[in-house]
Formats: structure tokens, C-alpha cells, sequence
């Protein structure tokens, strides 16, 4: 019996963390497992968007503190899957829809912020928690949290690990929608059909665009000439142009790229 439960929703991909008994804590095995589900949808090129979700009441209180162990090799490994899982979330050429109930929590934050959109219950909770157990930010944190909500509000809250609550967590853009409780999963799956019938080259490169935006004006406007190019002489720009003089809905045909 594993942590995680799969499930497909067409072409949408659900991965719910389902530890509920000890509030979606990850242990070493879980992290191993949820690695390899991320590596398995991006492999699979049936699927066009992923949801990240936990089971219960809460998405994630973050990395399971009883088995967090004092030996180096240990800890190496440990750190070693959650990086691989913060390179798989942010690089997957899939759209990834984090979506919230309770509240996200250290490794928990992590992983709702190497996401592509956030989706929360109105009573969701947010912390950077780490300094409250003598550790920093993991899995990405560091680099993911000042994308979401600016590099002052991301060190104040890696910080001090103070409690965000669900109103603030959205007008600093750490969510990006709030809904009543109990229906952030299904707003996820809504945005994950409307991401998934977009083109899927072109969500992968803005994906790609968005995670290379630290870099100079130059280097940007660079890649975005690069992959603009390709993308109008291909033929879902085709048949965008076409269903926008048509005056009907997009049936984007090309598969989506294993890498950017």
C-alpha cells in the first residue's frame, strides 16, 4: 500500500497524497514513489495536464519529522528525491494544477509552489515551516516562493514561518483562486481540461519561458523569438488562426514534447 493514489481523468493525470491518517506527512518511501509517478506522466504522451492534491483534510503538513534522521547518507537521500521532485514539477512539459484543502506545510508549501497554478479552500493555511524545526527550505522553496509572491514576502515568510492565511495567501499570489471548501479539486480538474486542450507545445514552452525568466531581457526575448517561430509554422497555429476566423472553438492535434 503505497502514499499515493493515481488516477486518470481523460488526459488529466490526478496524483492525490494519501497519507490522511498522519495529515499526507512524506516518509522516504513516499518520496520515492511520488518521484516516479511524476516521471511516469511526463513520460506518457496521452496525458496533457497533471493535479496535485492530498486525501483528507489537508493537501500536506510537509516531510514526515519521525523519519527525518541525523545520517548524512540518509539525509542525502532524502534530499536527493525531493530535488528530483522539484525538477520533475517544474521542467514536466505537463501543466500542473496544485489543489489545497487545509493547508500546505513545509515540504507541503514546496510542492504547491513548484506547480503551475494553485487552487485553495477558503480555510487553507500556508507555512514555510522549516525554521520552526532548526532546518531550511527544501524541494525548490527558495527559488519557487519569490516567483509566486516576491522576493521580500518569500524571505519574511521563510523567515519567521509564519501561518498565511487563505485571503492573504491569494492577494499575494500565492494562490491563484479560492473556492468554497471541499471544491478545490474539482476547480483544479476544470483548469486541468482547459489546459489540456490548449496546444500542448506551446504550454510547454511558456512553461519553459516562465522557469528561465531569471535570466537578462536579451536571453528572453531571445527564446521567446526561437520557440515563437517554430510554433507559427506549425500546425496548431494553423489551426488556431483558421478557428479564430471561423469563429469556433481551437482542435489543437500536435502531441506534446517530451522536453523544451
Amino acid at each position: 500500500m503505497t502514499g499515493l493514489r493515481v488516477e486518470d481523468r481523460g488526459a488529466v493525470r490526478v496524483l492525490t497524497l494519501d497519507r490522511p491518517e498522519r495529515r499526507n506527512a512524506l516518509d522516504l518511501p513516499d518520496r520515492r514513489v511520488l518521484l516516479a509517478a511524476l516521471r511516469e506522466a511526463s513520460a506518457d504522451p496521452a496525458l496533457r495536464a497533471l493535479v496535485l492534491t492530498g486525501a483528507g483534510t489537508i493537501f500536506s503538513a510537509g516531510g514526515d519529522i519521525s523519519s527525518m534522521s541525523p545520517d548524512p547518507e540518509v539525509a542525502l537521500e532524502r534530499l536527493e528525491l525531493v530535488n528530483g521532485i522539484a525538477r520533475e514539477l517544474v521542467h514536466t512539459t505537463l501543466p500542473v494544477v496544485s489543489a489545497v484543502e487545509g493547508g500546505a506545510f513545509g515540504l507541503g508549501l514546496s510542492l504547491t509552489c513548484a506547480g503551475d497554478l494553485v487552487v485553495a479552500g477558503e480555510s487553507s493555511r500556508f507555512s514555510a515551516s522549516f525554521a520552526r524545526i532548526g532546518l531550511v527550505a527544501d524541494t525548490g522553496l527558495s527559488w519557487t516562493l519569490p516567483r509566486r509572491i516576491g522576493p521580500g514576502r518569500a524571505r519574511a515568510m521563510l523567515l519567521t514561518a509564519r501561518t498565511v492565511g487563505a485571503d492573504e495567501a491569494e492577494r499575494i499570489g500565492l494562490v491563484d483562486e479560492l473556492v468554497p471548501d471541499g471544491q478545490t479539486l474539482d476547480r483544479a480538474l476544470e483548469l486541468a481540461d482547459q489546459l489540456a486542450a490548449f496546444s500542448a507545445p506551446a504550454t510547454a514552452i511558456t512553461k519553459r519561458l516562465a522557469a528561465d525568466s531569471g535570466g537578462s531581457l536579451d536571453e528572453l526575448l531571445a527564446a521567446e523569438t526561437h520557440h515563437q517561430i517554430g510554433l507559427l509554422g506549425g500546425p496548431d497555429f494553423a489551426e488556431g488562426r483558421d478557428a479564430f476566423f471561423a469563429r469556433r472553438p481551437a482542435a489543437f492535434s500536435q502531441p506534446r514534447p517530451d522536453r523544451v
